[in-house]
């Protein structure tokens, strides 16, 4: 093989490489320089609600039918906090599970009654095609999650 050829084919492998670890962009351009931990939300959400917030985190879960939320790991275990989209807006690949995330949205807070919750985990497995039986949900909750606006996910 000549040198040429060589040359030729490590410049390929590196562009190829560098390319694929370029971050995919959905949504609006990240505006925040500082993120906020997904711990820090859940613990302390009620100063967040409103706020632009940036975070950082493993894509555990993604909508299956439309793409319009995902779930991203927080810095504990069994943390997780939602990021959802209006259907279209923005859609999020399946492949994109297992990736890590860096996005921006506003936090929301939503108190649920008892049937609330037994809708949204109703509606949930539907998406997931899991179990879900009512009769576990003895009780309504108050959770936090992002009114996604952009999301950018390296290596897609």
């Amino acid at each position: 093989m000549s040198s040429y050829v060589k040359i030729l084919l490590i410049s390929t492998v590196v562009v190829l490489v560098a390319m694929s670890a370029q971050a995919k962009n959905f949504g609006e351009n990240l505006i925040l320089d500082k993120n906020t931990s997904i711990s820090e939300i859940l613990k302390n959400g009620d100063a967040y609600v409103g706020k632009r917030v940036k975070v950082e985190g493993l894509i555990v879960d993604v909508c299956a039918k439309r793409g319009c939320w995902m779930y991203l790991a927080g810095q504990g275990p069994f943390e997780k906090l939602r990021f959802k989209v209006i259907d279209g807006e923005i859609v999020i690949p399946m492949e994109a599970r297992g990736k890590r995330a860096v996005a921006e949205g506003e936090v929301q807070k939503f108190d649920l009654s008892r049937e609330q919750v037994i809708e949204q985990r109703k509606h949930h497995a539907e998406e997931t095609g899991q179990p879900f039986d009512p009769a576990s949900v003895t009780s309504g909750e108050t959770f936090y999650q992002l009114r996604g606006l952009g999301v950018e996910i390296p290596g897609l």
